[in-house]
């Protein structure tokens, strides 16, 4: 399951079709702290998450993220897609960071290597 953290729900709705049009099954949160409440159900394969949110943003969760002992794979998608701002998520363990709008394909690939990567280690944790 994929995870999509985005306060618009246009955009949201969107990474999501493109998501699903390629198999993947799909959970939308529009805020980090419903996503991070949701961890409690179960672990999503990797995170589509957007950086601006009111209340707590894409840093926060990162930050929560790392603090929590969680390694998912984060994959960072922003409107403000500034060297600091990459610097930045890449440093609090994102895996990449990409502009809105979003290139399907690179989406794709992006999403296909952080699943790769979930199943490698829990390969090597077997």
């Amino acid at each position: 399951m994929i995870a999509v953290v985005d306060d618009d729900a246009q955009v949201r709705d969107a990474l999501a079709r493109v998501l699903r049009s390629a198999g993947y099954a799909v959970a939308q949160y529009e805020s980090g702290l419903d996503f991070l409440e949701s961890l409690t159900h179960g672990r999503p394969h990797c995170v589509v998450l957007d950086l601006r949110m009111p209340r707590l943003d894409g840093f926060g969760v990162l930050e929560a993220l790392a603090r929590g002992g969680h390694s998912i794979p984060v994959i960072v998608v922003t409107g403000d897609h500034t060297a600091e701002n990459i610097a930045r998520a890449i440093k609090l363990g994102a895996m990449c960071c990409m502009p809105k709008p979003v290139d399907s394909d690179q989406l794709l690939e992006a999403v296909g290597d952080a699943c790769a990567r979930v199943t490698d280690d829990e390969e090597a944790g077997d």
